[in-house]
């Protein structure tokens, strides 16, 4: 059994936490014999309803067996292509770490080139065009500005143009490439997001009613922070509340002809301590 098949996974993720079999069993509702068989690899992986509970149990990564699970199910061939795909991605990752903007700088990518780890990474990612496997890299996402979690307040690109700023933030699995960050000010979506949290909005996400998003309101491009939620107006026409998450703060209505922009948040970064 190896470290990518489902059974290998849930067994050590058991063993962390210094659970029995029959302990586990009981937490994700099935037999202890069964179980047995699966992390033994006797047994194909479960069903998706079973992987999730097991996920659940275990404090696992949504999905993460599930996509342990799908690649297991898969044809010979077409598992040692995803098993080589995972590696390519994991040596892109690695090479984007050291090119890319980071805290070390330059030295990295010196130190990379005199060990002979750059030269290793180019030469394994190599290979013809018939056998190229696409890779995954991070996405740089431009950092605005600041936007306010209180009310609008004047906004400014500092007149760069779309995806491009002075800093940009790495972020991998964002898909978007029209997203970008701002970093919070302001107290009035305490206690979900602090002042100096970096918020990462996706124009392509949509966004529906509770959404946090980044507001930019006509007809001077001010913006603002806050969850919206869309109301019907008393004349036929549509409203949207911005709501604080600080009950200090009250909520704001606008008429949805008002708001310019409505940019979903999707991830938060932020500094611990």
């Amino acid at each position: 059994m190896t470290s990518t098949e489902v059974g290998f996974a849930i067994r050590e993720a058991r063993e962390a936490r210094g659970w029995t079999l029959a302990h586990l069993a009981a937490r994700a509702g099935c037999a202890r014999s069964y179980l047995s068989l699966v992390e033994t690899g006797r047994k194909p992986p479960p069903g998706d309803g079973l992987l999730r509970c097991l996920e659940g149990a275990l404090g696992l990564e949504g999905g993460r067996l599930l996509r342990l699970a799908y690649v297991q199910r898969l044809p010979a061939e077409l598992r040692a292509q995803e098993a080589d795909r995972e590696r390519k991605t994991t040596l892109a990752r690695r090479l984007a770490s050291l090119v890319g903007p980071g805290p070390l700088g330059a030295s990295a990518l010196d130190q990379a080139h005199r060990s002979g780890e750059l030269r290793r990474l180019v030469e394994a990612l190599g290979g013809n065009e018939a056998s190229a496997v696409p890779i995954d890299l991070p996405v740089e996402v431009p950092l605005i500005n600041k936007v306010a979690a209180g009310y609008p307040t004047g906004f400014t690109d500092l007149g760069y143009p779309a995806r491009v700023a002075d800093d940009y933030i790495r972020c991998p699995d964002l898909r978007d490439p029209d997203a970008f960050a701002a970093r919070v000010v302001g107290e009035s979506m305490l206690p979900d997001y602090r002042e100096g949290d970096i918020v990462i909005f996706s124009p392509g996400r949509t966004v529906a009613g509770g959404s946090d998003c980044f507001v930019r309101l006509e007809p001077d491009h001010e913006s603002t922070f806050k969850r919206v939620y869309f109301e019907a107006r008393a004349d036929g026409g549509e409203a949207i509340r911005l709501q604080p998450l600080n009950p200090a703060f009250p909520a704001k209505i606008v008429a949805r002809e008002a708001v310019a922009g409505l940019y979903a948040a999707v991830r938060v970064m932020r500094t611990i301590g």
